[in-house]
């Protein structure tokens, strides 16, 4: 059997064909092109849907090794602004201080990273490198309570501790730069910490930037991954209540089934909604029918933006920043090559 590259092939124990054949003169005969011109000819880019915080698009003709460095720039590389000091004045709930700074570092701040520059270990805060909130949160009785009513809602005020309770503290002239747009947490309805009358949390926060190669509060995406398209192959004609029984082993809506010739015949509809559990494999009367496969230089991409950077504009990001690594790269074998010229 021919060696298949375009393919990943899926049996039923086991995934073959997983190495990417990627370099000419690799089979006889072969008349594929190989360089930037072959690259910008072939690479595809569609968008299927996208929103401020999702966004999926296919990314067709170019190798796995480039489509996880964009994973991996999403993930770790992208900068952002998170909670990295917490200053504990008075914390009388039944969270430890250490436990709800851990809680505080991860709520996603709503600020322009572009704004704000990297704060070095010895260097003191200042607008442009940090940003402050302040949460002081005391819990109390309501007056008149029904009898015997239980609800904390009704017997207490300020009894949970929210994210929305973090108010910004404006510094030098970050009032006026982000006047139109203020800096916040991004959703304001993280539980942080649950009080009871008499407890008190008083803290101050300050902000700084990070990647998330360093910690993942610092991530600008909740996830980033990316699948291969599947290819399902059916190798004859499969007809009534076999057709019926093939349509039940995928997800809804991947085969479908069509008249011809006043037969029911099975087609492939949307192979984009599988999600290759190969369940058909596991039927006899299918295994010499269907082929599994994935198209190898085919992937469906998923971003979801943690809500501080819209999802758009990650992508393009990661792009930007892959370009910069790259360029990176060249100086450094630029000057290797100098240097040994050089000698």
């Amino acid at each position: 059997m021919p060696y298949d590259r375009d393919h990943v092939v899926l049996e039923a124990e086991q995934v073959t064909n997983i190495s990417s054949q990627e370099y000419p003169h690799q089979f006889p005969n072969d008349t594929r092109k190989f360089g930037l011109e072959a690259f910008r000819e072939n690479l595809q880019v569609k968008i299927w849907r996208v929103s401020r915080d999702e966004m999926e698009f296919d990314l067709v003709g170019l190798d796995a090794s480039l489509a996880n460095a964009f994973r991996r720039i999403l993930i770790a590389d992208i900068p952002t602004m998170a909670i990295e000091t917490v200053f504990m004045m008075n914390n009388t709930g039944v969270i430890q201080d250490e436990v709800l700074a851990q809680r505080l570092g991860l709520v996603p701040i709503y600020a322009d990273p572009s704004a704000f520059t990297f704060k070095t270990a010895n260097q003191a805060p200042t607008d442009v490198n940090t940003i402050v909130f302040d949460l002081q949160v005391r819990c109390t009785r309501k007056p008149n309570p029904g009898p015997g009513e239980t609800d904390p809602d009704k017997l207490y005020q300020h009894h949970s501790v929210y994210s929305g309770d973090l108010k910004w503290s404006p510094k030098g002239d970050q009032a006026e730069k982000f006047a139109d747009d203020p800096i916040r947490p991004v959703h304001s309805d993280i539980l942080l910490a649950k009080l009871r009358p008499g407890q008190e949390i008083h803290c101050e926060v300050h902000c700084q930037m990070g990647m998330g190669r360093e910690h993942a509060k610092w991530s600008p995406v909740a996830t980033a991954s990316y699948r291969l398209l599947p290819h399902i192959v059916l190798k004859r004609p499969i007809t009534g209540d076999q057709a019926e029984r093939l349509q039940a082993c995928f997800p809804e809506g991947v085969i479908g089934i069509v008249e011809e010739d006043g037969k029911r015949v099975a087609k492939v509809a949307n192979p984009r909604r599988d999600t290759v559990s190969r369940e058909v494999l596991r039927h006899d009367e299918f295994k010499d029918l269907v082929e599994l496969k994935r198209v190898r230089n085919h992937f469906i991409f998923k971003i979801e933006s943690s809500g501080i950077i819209p999802s758009s504009t990650l992508f393009s990001q990661s792009i930007k920043h892959l370009m910069h690594k790259v360029k990176v790269v060249m100086k450094a074998v630029e000057a290797m090559e100098n240097s040994m010229v050089e000698e």
